[in-house]
């Protein structure tokens, strides 16, 4: 094999053995079988172009053009012209398909199922690194830069991952990238006629048998000491976290995070449930007569697209005091006033904020705004929850099952924007929501029925370990199958109450937590859920609990249960006509790693 194909060979093999970095992040790990046979087809056509040989720009050109051809002979094959040519209308099949795949990135948790979009990402990401990698280190003749593409591959698969055996992957980029750099040293030996070295030769005497190249050696010694120096340092300095090897422990929200990140929660809610170790996240105590049914909203999502569900774009403003009403809700339904006073881990950096719904005062520090139709606070500037003290004034609403079954229809611009439903959206999704609600006289019936059909009736069985997915495959999927967890249960009843024209959104945050002996409540990172909100006029958004054996079921969801918390409704409560103010009374106790002096029991700064 001449020098030229070995280090062709080389950088190939050097881009496949750290793309081999992403494979714990899909599954299955099918799909480096296909891109390990694009990469080869790309690179012959590279080496035969060289031989001609034609300049480098044109070679790069080549494998380009080759490139191109090969995705879209593999994935959009139907819509290329003569089944092989891109033409207009196989770029815009791959367009799309791109975007698909960036939305599935953002829906899944990782290990995430290997769909087209996902697919075309990978096998696509890898063939543009193969081309940059082979054009700097053979083309070129410059194998020391092409590490740079190969660095970002790896950076990427390095960010995402989690869980152990990051060692692994890095000793295969790494030896990749050595391994092309010595296959570029022997080339230019090759070319340069002589090698040098201790006792070499001299002009017409031939090295003797067995004897390594100086350089080689040095180049050996050199590397295996960069990647033993690589190794060692991130594992005997903990400061160095983000480091090539995992820290041990961490709170995150997610497996091997050293803190909770989740811009968009539902990557990290299975994660979550999985946790080997409930950490606690929230220490909260409360003046609420009904806690088991107070959950802690972090965010709303209310767009369904069929590939997500998602929070829409809009717009935040000051945090004002108090909050608006709530929308929709009336005066002839019972709503306490309620007062939380919340301590958050250090651990727990999220830049939403978790409260219970409706909120009607905040008192925190730092920089928060706020978005009025979720009622939600989002960090600004970087803030987030690290650590945080908040107390949060809020209404405890209980509505009677003859006020949600007698509610007149909701306004027609919140149906239109909270009942629609993608075209996308299988039949059996509609089909089934009125197999189950038939007979129903009314939305709160249906919505009854749908619930009592996914807790008691429907089959379903409870299981974190099933694939998570939130569009109009994984919705059919969990129909057929009868198995999911909360985000499977709240995703479905939320898109099946649309289908019957009732507005429906879906909320992320945490079930309300344990009591602990000082009458606090704690909060693990196993708490995190998800749940469907209905909307009712006269009464506003109300939350339901379809997922077997978490949460609560609401009590105005059982026409023959007492009130909320199993009082007698007649009894006199504390006084309801003001907000109450947070007080010192209701400061939470200290949270992970606070003490007293660190002012964690008293109020929190306004």
């Amino acid at each position: 094999m001449s020098g030229q194909a070995r280090l062709t060979a080389c950088a190939a093999l050097a881009t496949l053995l750290t793309a081999c970095a992403l494979l714990p992040l899909v599954t299955p790990v099918t799909w480096l079988v296909e891109a390990a046979l694009l990469v080869g087809v790309q690179a012959v056509a590279g080496a035969l172009a060289r031989r001609v040989p034609l300049p480098g720009a044109l070679t790069v050109a080549i494998q380009a053009a080759v490139t191109l051809l090969l995705l879209t002979v593999v994935f959009v094959r139907d819509q290329a012209l003569l089944g092989l040519l891109p033409g207009p209308g196989a770029l815009r099949a791959l367009g799309e398909l791109v975007g698909q795949g960036v939305r599935d990135v953002g829906e899944y948790a990782t290990p995430a199922p290997v769909t087209e979009g996902i697919r075309l990402l990978l096998v696509g990401g890898v063939l543009v690194v193969a081309l940059f990698v082979d054009a700097l280190a053979v083309t070129f003749r410059a194998a020391a830069p092409a590490g740079l593409p190969l660095l970002a591959l790896y950076s990427v698969a390095s960010g995402l991952a989690r869980g152990g055996g990051r060692w692994l992957w890095f000793l295969l980029a790494s030896g990749g990238y050595l391994l092309m750099l010595l296959a570029e040293e022997r080339e230019r030996l090759s070319r340069w006629g002589r090698v040098f070295g201790a006792g070499t030769p001299g002009p017409g005497r031939a090295q003797p048998p067995g004897t390594a190249v100086a350089p080689l050696r040095t180049g050996r010694r050199i590397g295996a000491l960069v990647l033993g120096i690589a190794l060692a340092v991130p594992a005997v300095l903990p400061a160095m976290g983000a480091g090539l090897l995992p820290a041990p422990g961490g709170a995150g929200f997610g497996p091997g995070a050293g803190t909770i990140t989740a811009v968009n929660p539902l990557v990290s809610l299975q994660d979550s449930l999985n946790q080997p170790d409930d950490r606690e996240v929230l220490r909260y105590r409360t003046t609420a007569t009904d806690v088991p049914g107070m959950y802690l909203r972090i965010i709303t999502l209310d767009e369904f697209d069929g590939t997500s569900w998602r929070a829409s774009e809009r717009r935040v403003d000051d945090v004002p005091d108090p909050l608006p009403a709530p929308v929709g809700l009336g005066a002839a339904v019972r709503a306490d006033q309620v007062s939380t006073a919340i301590a958050a881990a250090r651990g727990y950096a999220q830049n939403y904020l978790p409260m219970p719904y409706p909120a009607t005062r905040v008192r925190i520090a730092g920089d928060w705004r706020y978005e009025p139709e979720g009622r939600t606070l989002v960090g600004d500037r970087g803030q987030t929850t690290s650590g945080l003290q908040y107390q949060v004034a809020s209404l405890q609403v209980e509505p009677t099952a003859q006020q949600l079954a007698d509610a007149p229809p909701p306004p027609e611009a919140l149906v239109r924007e909270y009942t629609q439903v993608p075209p996308s959206l299988p039949d059996v999704v509609r089909r089934t929501a009125q197999q189950v609600t038939l007979g129903a006289v009314n939305a709160y019936q249906k919505a009854v029925r749908l619930q009592d059909w996914f807790t008691t009736t429907g089959g379903f069985t409870y299981d974190t370990r099933v694939q998570e997915g939130s569009g109009t495959d994984a919705i059919a999927r969990f129909l057929h199958d009868k198995r999911g967890f909360c985000v499977h249960f709240a995703f479905t009843m939320a898109a099946m109450a649309r289908t019957l024209g009732i507005p429906a959104r879906v909320d992320v945050g945490f079930v309300p937590g344990t009591l602990q002996p000082d009458n606090s409540w704690s909060v693990g990172i196993k708490e995190a859920h998800a749940w469907p909100e209905l909307y009712f006029e006269g009464v506003g958004w109300t939350r339901f609990e379809p997922t077997p054996s978490r949460g609560t079921t609401p009590g105005y969801t059982r026409p023959d249960t007492p009130a909320a918390g199993g009082e007698d409704p007649g009894r006199p409560r504390p006084d309801t006509t003001a907000v109450p103010a947070p007080s010192d009374s209701a400061a939470p106790s200290c949270g992970p790693g606070q003490s007293g002096a660190q002012g964690c029991g008293g109020a929190a700064q306004a």
